[in-house]
Formats: C-alpha cells, sequence, structure tokens
C-alpha cells in the first residue's frame, strides 16, 4: 500500500500533495490531500485497479460529469477527476466530522427528532438529484457526513457514473453496486431500471437504523440478507420503540414496500409524510406491516408458514452439515433446485465446499445466459446468487468456505470473491479455465486453453502465474487440474481428440506419466480417485489411489451411469451429481412452414443428433438432407432423400464428424471432423465414391465451422471452442488456390460463430455475445471492416439466408422465427422485421447457438427442423449421497 500512495502522490504532484490514505470503500480507496491551489484539503477517491482496468478515462470522465453539475447545500460537491499514471480518479471536499456509521456505530439509536431531521435534509437532497436525473444508488449511513450536525450526501452519483462508463463490461470487475442491508428489492434482484424510488427504500433502510439501533434486514451473510429484503417484511418500528410517533412508523413500513409503485414516488413525499402527524398506511398496507389493531394472520397464510417450516425441516434433514459417522449407512436423497435456481443448461458446473456444508453452481440470467453463481447453504433451503460473480462459469469453492474462484468469458479472466459477495479480484488475466484450489488454499490451479492447453497455477492473492505445463499441439488438450495433497502431485486429463487420458505431474520432479488410460474429470478425496469415462463423459469410476506412489491400487468400480454434468464430491464423503438429460437423444427431420405449421418428413426415420448441436443442410435443389447421426457410438455424416427416400452413410471415419455443408453444385459435403487430432475441414462427394480430402486444418487451433462460398472461390472458417472451451471463437477466410494461409476476418474476444454468406456472396451474417448475449450482426464481405451492422433486437441465433437473399431468418431469445426485410440499394439495412410464428417446445433448439440448427428449403416456403420423439421435459434429478467413504471402504475389504 506504501508504494501505491508514493505513486499516486508523484503522478498528482503538479496539483495534489498526498498526505495518508483515509480509508477503503466498495470502489475506491480515499486519501487525505493537499489542494496545492487552492490551499485546501480534498479527499482524492482513487477507484479499485480491477475496476479502473475496465474503465475508459475518457468514458469515466464524460460520465461523472453529470454528477459534477449538482449543487446542493446537502450534496457533497465534485471538485476534480481523471485519470494519472493507470489510476481513475475524483477528488471531494475533505469534510471534518464524522459519517453517520461512525455516530450510528458509537450510539446504536439516535434521538427521533434528530434521526426524522437528519432523513429529512437527505431526502432534500435526493429530491434535487432525482429531478435533475441522477439516483444515487447506494445509500447507506457510510456515505451520510456529519458536519456540525448537518449531514452531506458524498459520492452522491458515483455509483451511476461507473456502472454507466463500465457500460456491459461491470461484470468483468466484478462489483455489485448497493450496500446489502440498504438495497432495494429491484437492487437485489438486479432488475435493469433502478428509479428515484430505489434510493426512498435506501433511506429508509437508513431511518429504520438510526430509530431501532439495526437495519430492517440482517443475516450471517450477504446472501441471507438480500433473501429477506426480497422476501421478508420488517418488523414496524413502532413495534421495536414505542415511542416512535405512528406516522413516522407508517411512514418507514412505505418506504420499505417491497414493490417499487407502492413506494413514496419522491424523496419529498417521504419527509412530508414524516412531518405529518396524521400520516396513516391504508388499512391493507397496515395489515401487511402487522399494524392493524388486532390484526390475525389468514388461513392462507397458516398454510403458508407451515409449508415452509416442512420445506426447511426437510431441507436440514437433507442437507446436513456434519460428517456423517464412518459405519452410518449411506443415504441417498434426491433433491430439485427451485424454479429459476436451477444448473445452468449450457454450464453446469458445480462445486461442493470441502466439508460438504456448501454448494455453488452456475445459474442462468432470464436470457439463458450465464447468470451469477448461485451459493445454496446446506442448513438453508434456497440458493441464493453472489454479488460480484455475474456471468462466472467454472466455480471452485476454497477449502476454508470463505472464497469462491471462477472465470469470466469473454475474457476468461479468473476471479475470486467471497462467498458472500463483494468485490472480486482478478487473479489471472485471460483464457483461464477450470480453477481449482489445492487443498491447503495457498495455490490456485488452472488450464489456459490454446495451443494444446497450458497448466498453470498462481496464488489465490495473485501474482505471477507459475506455468506447470507449456502448450504443446502433439499431446492434446491439458485441462481439468485436481491438486494433490501437500503439494505433492497434480492430476490433469489429456485430451487427444475425443480420447481423454487422466495424467499425473510430479510436482517436484515435473515428470508427467498416464494413470488411467480413458479417463477424464480427475478428483481425488480421502484415499480415492474419481473420473469420468464414455464418450461423453457419463459415467462415474473410483478407484483407490496411493497418494505418496502417485498410482491406483486395485481395481476401478462403476459408480454410476447416466449423469448430466460432472459430479462434485467433498471430504467428508459427500457426493453431489445430476441423472438424466433435459433434452432427447431421438429426433425427426419435420417440415414447419412460414405459418408455423408442423409436418413430419417421414414418419418411420428418427436418429440421434449428438448431445449438442451437430447441424443439418439441405441440398441446393432441396430433394437430399444432411445430418450428423450416432450410430454404434460414432458421430458421422448421413445423407437421407426426401421425402421417403432411402438413407445412407457418407463418412465411416472412427473420428466425429459433424456440421455438413453441401458444395453450392450439391456434387459434395464439406464437414469439420476431428479424425487427425484438432477439428478440421474436410469435404467429400456425396456419392461417397472417393475418400474425404482435408481442406483446411490450423496447427494450434480448431476450426469448427467451414462454409464455400457459392462461386468456389472462397472458403470461410469459425475457430475455437476445442472441447468444452468457450470464447474466443472468430472468423477467418481464405481462397482456394490463392491464399497459403488463411485471414482474419472477425477476430476479437468475443464469441463469432455460426456462419451465414448471402447467396450472392456479398454478405456475411453471424452471431456474436460482444454485447453480453448473443445477437446477429451482418458485414460485408469479403471486406468486412467497411461495416457492420446489427439485424437482431434483444437476442438473436443462428441466421440463415433466404435463397432470394431479400430475407435474413433467425432466432430470438422468445424462440421466435425472425425474418428480417434486408435492402442493399444505399448500403445494407433491415427494413422490417417480422415474427414468422414460435417454435414449438419439442422442436430442437439449444441456446447459446454455435450453428444453426435448422435450413430453408428453395422458394423459401418452409423449414426444415429437427423435432424432438418423446420429449423429456424436467430438468436433471439432483441426487445427494451421504457417507459414501464409509461405503466404499467397506466394499474394498470385502
Amino acid at each position: 500500500m506504501p508504494e501505491i500512495t508514493e505513486r499516486l502522490d508523484a503522478a498528482l504532484a503538479d496539483q495534489y500533495r498526498i498526505e495518508y490514505r483515509l480509508g477503503e470503500g466498495g470502489m475506491a480507496t480515499v486519501y487525505l490531500a493537499e489542494d496545492l491551489k487552492h490551499k485546501r484539503k480534498v479527499a482524492v477517491k482513487v477507484l479499485r485497479p480491477e475496476l479502473a482496468a475496465v474503465l475508459g478515462a475518457e468514458r469515466f470522465v464524460q460520465e461523472i460529469t453529470t454528477t459534477a453539475s449538482l449543487q446542493h447545500p446537502h450534496i457533497l460537491p465534485l471538485f476534480d477527476s481523471g485519470q494519472v499514471d493507470g489510476f481513475l480518479y475524483y477528488v471531494m471536499p475533505y469534510i471534518e466530522g464524522e459519517t453517520l456509521r461512525a455516530k450510528l456505530d458509537r450510539e446504536t439509536q439516535l434521538g427521533i427528532d434528530e434521526a426524522v431531521k437528519i432523513t429529512t435534509e437527505v431526502a432534500d437532497a435526493l429530491d434535487y438529484a432525482h429531478r435533475h436525473g441522477v439516483v444515487h444508488r447506494d445509500i447507506k449511513p457510510e456515505n451520510i457526513l456529519l458536519h456540525d450536525g448537518r449531514p452531506i450526501v458524498a459520492d452522491f452519483g458515483i455509483a451511476l457514473a461507473v456502472s454507466a462508463a463500465a457500460g456491459g463490461r461491470m461484470t468483468e470487475t466484478g462489483l455489485s453496486l448497493g450496500t446489502p442491508h440498504y438495497m432495494s428489492p429491484e437492487q437485489a434482484t438486479a432488475a435493469k431500471d433502478i428509479t428515484a424510488r430505489s434510493d426512498v427504500y435506501s433511506l429508509g433502510s437508513v431511518l429504520y437504523e438510526m430509530l431501532t439501533g439495526e437495519p430492517p434486514h440482517t443475516g450471517g451473510s450477504a446472501q441471507q440478507v438480500i433473501m429477506k429484503i426480497v422476501t421478508d417484511t420488517p418488523r414496524p418500528v413502532a413495534e421495536l420503540r414505542k415511542s416512535v410517533p405512528p406516522n413516522v412508523s407508517a411512514a418507514v413500513a412505505k418506504a420499505l414496500e417491497k414493490l417499487a409503485a407502492d413506494r413514496f414516488a419522491t424523496a419529498v413525499s417521504f419527509a412530508e409524510a414524516l412531518a405529518n402527524p396524521a400520516f396513516t398506511l391504508p388499512a391493507t398496507s397496515a395489515a401487511a406491516f402487522g399494524m392493524g389493531s388486532g390484526a390475525q394472520p389468514n388461513r392462507s397464510t397458516i398454510v403458508g408458514w407451515s409449508l415452509a417450516a416442512v420445506m426447511a425441516a426437510v431441507a436440514v434433514w437433507g442437507w446436513m452439515p456434519e460428517a456423517p459417522a464412518p459405519d452410518a449407512p449411506v443415504t441417498r436423497v434426491s433433491l430439485r433446485l427451485p424454479r429459476g435456481q436451477e444448473l445452468a443448461a449450457n454450464q453446469p458446473f458445480m462445486d461442493l465446499s470441502a466439508d460438504g456444508s456448501v454448494l455453488v453452481y452456475s445459474g442462468e440470467d432470464g436470457e439463458r445466459g450465464p447468470g451469477p453463481l448461485l451459493v445454496r447453504r446446506l442448513d438453508a433451503l434456497d440458493a441464493v446468487p453472489i454479488p460480484g460473480s455475474e456471468g462466472a462459469l467454472f466455480p471452485a469453492v476454497s477449502p476454508d468456505n470463505r472464497e469462491v474462484a471462477f472465470v469470466v468469458p469473454p475474457a476468461f479472466t479468473m476471479r475470486v470473491v467471497q462467498l458472500q459477495g463483494g468485490v472480486s479480484r482478478t487473479v489471472a488475466d485471460s483464457g483461464a479455465r477450470w480453477p481449482r484450489w489445492s487443498p491447503e488454499g495457498d495455490w490456485l490451479y488452472y488450464t489456459v486453453v490454446g495451443g494444446g492447453g497450458t497448466l498453470k497455477r498462481v496464488r489465490p492473492g495473485g501474482g505471477v502465474p507459475e506455468v506447470l505445463l507449456s502448450p504443446d499441439t502433439t499431446t492434446g488438450l491439458r485441462a481439468f487440474p485436481e491438486p494433490m495433497p501437500r503439494g505433492r502431485a497434480l492430476l490433469y486429463t489429456k485430451q487427444v481428440a475425443r480420447s481423454n487420458s487422466v495424467m499425473v505431474m510430479d510436482l517436484v520432479t515435473r515428470e508427467t506419466r498416464e494413470v488411467v488410460p480413458g479417463g477424464g474429470f480427475p478428483r481425488y478425496r480421502a484415499g480415492f480417485l474419481f473420473y469420468l469415462v464414455g464418450r461423453d463423459e457419463r459415467t462415474l469410476m473410483v478407484v483407490p489411489f496411493d497418494v505418496d506412489r502417485l498410482e491406483v491400487r486395485g481395481e476401478p468400480v462403476r459408480l454410476l451411469e447416466g449423469l448430466s454434468s460432472p459430479p462434485t464430491v467433498s471430504e467428508t464423503g459427500r457426493l453431489l451429481y445430476t441423472l438424466g438429460t433435459p433434452l432427447s437423444s431421438e429426433y425427426e427431420a419435420v417440415w414447419v412452414t412460414r405459418e408455423g405449421q408442423v409436418a413430419a418428413i417421414d414418419p418411420d426415420w428418427t436418429f440421434n443428433p449428438g448431445p449438442n448441436n451437430r447441424g443439418l443442410a439441405l441440398s441446393p435443389d432441396g430433394r437430399r438432407l444432411a445430418v450428423s447421426t450416432v450410430a454404434n457410438g460414432n458421430l458421422d455424416v448421413w445423407l437421407k432423400e426426401l421425402p421417403r427416400g432411402p438413407l445412407s452413410r457418407l463418412t465411416t471415419h472412427p473420428g466425429e464428424d459433424v456440421r455438413p455443408r453441401w458444395t453450392p453444385d450439391g456434387t459434395g459435403v464439406t464437414f469439420v471432423s476431428g479424425r487427425a487430432g484438432l477439428a478440421a475441414i474436410y469435404q467429400k462427394p456425396a456419392s461417397g465414391t472417393s475418400d474425404a480430402r482435408l481442406l483446411l486444418a490450423l496447427d494450434s487451433l480448431a476450426v469448427w465451422e467451414g462454409l464455400p462460398s457459392r462461386d468456389g472461390t472462397w472458403l470461410l472458417a469459425r475457430t475455437g471452442g476445442t472441447g468444452l472451451q468457450a470464447g474466443g471463437r472468430d472468423v477467418w477466410a481464405i481462397r482456394s488456390g490463392v491464399d497459403s494461409v488463411p485471414r482474419g476476418l472477425v477476430v476479437t474476444p468475443f464469441d463469432e460463430k455460426a456462419l451465414a454468406l448471402s447467396p450472392d456472396g456479398r454478405w456475411l451474417a453471424y452471431e456474436s455475445d460482444e454485447t453480453g448475449r448473443n445477437e446477429v450482426y451482418v458485414r460485408p464481405f469479403p471486406n468486412v471492416n467497411a461495416d457492420k451492422v446489427p439485424v437482431s433486437i434483444a437476442g438473436g441465433v443462428a441466421p440463415v439466408w433466404a435463397h432470394s437473399g431479400r430475407e435474413l431468418f433467425y432466432l430470438n431469445a422468445n424462440r421466435e422465427m425472425i425474418a428480417a426485410t434486408i435492402g442493399v440499394t444505399n448500403g445494407f439495412a433491415v427494413s422490417e422485421r417480422t415474427v414468422l410464428f414460435t417454435l414449438d417446445p419439442s422442436i430442437l433448439f439449444r441456446e447459446p447457438e454455435q450453428y444453426a440448427m435448422y435450413d430453408i428449403a428453395p422458394g423459401d416456403r418452409r423449414f426444415v427442423m429437427l423435432r424432438a420423439v418423446n420429449v423429456e421435459t424436467d430438468r436433471p434429478e439432483l441426487i445427494l449421497v451421504d457417507n459414501l467413504f464409509g461405503e466404499l471402504r467397506a466394499g474394498r475389504e470385502n
């Protein structure tokens, strides 16, 4: 910290002299300084490095200018702001006095008149700012300064400026705006639109604490507080302090209404109610807050309480935090995560704490993208979000249950945040996957995907990462590190094409060797090695493992089959896993008209397209359909004569052959295959009369899409997406017989995929998550940097061109098929977006998509799609097993 102070002092030497550090808050560190020009004391606030890293100085200063114009006697003014030596800072007057927090810490409760006076004057400041279009968003005792008994609101609008300047990259900062105890319900639930009524709620919470000595909602963790804010009604102030006048208690109750529309519309209305002895709540609100005379809970309330009590008892029974005795019988409990708290469908990773008392997993937001991590303590009924973990993947709980490590796309930086939430810290810059803590908690191990994979480790506090295994394209992807106790060794998965092996690395000698051929996702617990086998890693095996000799001892046992996501095991013998899949494995091809009418093409033909979207394509004449099909455990490209003609197998190689595209003349099919290691593009005659020939392979990048242009001069390719990799998908192109290497077309830190080239070859459509969710864009081709036009609104995936070239189809976040009418007279433009139909739930639609799962027939009047047969609509079943080690040891002894 002294070196930072010295750097800052040197950088600001011509304007301010830094004297010493005053303190640290959620967003900034505060320093006392001397304003050299005006000879006055000032407070210099420097944004946290992880926040400043994603804020452009120009944009931050631009946004903060809005708050600089606020001039009010109860608002602390903004003197200055800027950037120096990598620091983003702003300057405010230094106020001699104390914060309301310090006063409350000393006195616990304030006099009623004093508390109301402070609230009224703060409300006046809020009303002034609200009328100027600024919402504070972080009203709390720490931000209310007391100078000669007069309250002054600090950091006014700073939260808004930071949020606006960061834009869609706020998730990269790990910052969660708002303090849990004073958050409004809409802030606690991450609502996008925060209005002045949110500040009214926060101010009501502050007054509640000034009168009662505690905020309206308290708890042992931030998650518990947030849950209470959303679900619990606070006790009336008058119940906790009999001397509080009825109108003050009623005004506080109205300010703390759950629904923003039920609160005071303005801060000044709140202040007026506090000053009006005749102010009361409507009868219904009074009853809700327990303020009616003789109010009794109705029958539905009693039933609700009883049900909640039963559910809580079941939860405690099913999630006992104590480790079972070694001789206790194994128990298996089927659990169901409540709606809205399910595992993310496309990133179903979870982690149990070492003692088995806490589950952390990836959740989903309302648009099916990655939401914040959810934490479910085993003594609680519901999971709650971890503030500061928005968009997080691959959670890993620290051995002491205090922190969780995760990665955040699209850059895939690795971060660590307190389990109760807060500001996260970055410990690895980019490309990180699958973090794992060492059992002692002194290292974080992870993989950097690309070039064969690099295994690294870094201290949890950050620093220079240590490379354990360097990139090597010849040995396949190294992933899923599992550090052993005492820093002795590291287990990991080596993946070559679709073949896995569990490897061990001696961290002393750095030697590596295979310990389990055919295994992956290793986890070591209490003398046992758990790992997954099978083409889709859905079978869990366990074998005794000697941690000193670093070798298996005995025969492996098949423990579970049919897993839908990697399981997690605690040191106490608690196993948590999911069974089944929400997706059908059998589909039939169907025609879907522009009006949404669905009809089977060949009712006698069904097939398994594989666990992911492997693609389909209609021939140029619309008479044949190319699909990827699982048959006898292998993925190959098959051709179907439409409607009820024969089915023939085009590829027979043991490698995975997927995502077919027809050549423009309909005589051949290009496809992606991992037969030679990293995925590459091949082409084979549709007649099957000769072998497939390699079109494009890259030394260090997997190619997962191939798209030939209609004139045959270009081959477009999409790289990235090796194994379970997400992020890093980019678009490349190569001219046949002209270019020796492909050139980058759209290469960004984000995901670009689902390529579609217009019939005239002039326009490239694709989807990208550059805004934080998938949207469809179009660029001119091949000069892609000349323009970029957004096509979809509020979500879009899987673009497909009409044969006419006058429409571009895509699917939005509501499962609606959209036809965008295209005009190209004066450059590319979308003149209209028409909703054609909503997909039936049985139609294959998996988000996020990287490849179109449908095609359009000649004439542009109907689509070919896949419809599930015997659809499984429920989420996978979550199973909790206790005392697993007792059973395993008993089996070993027998």
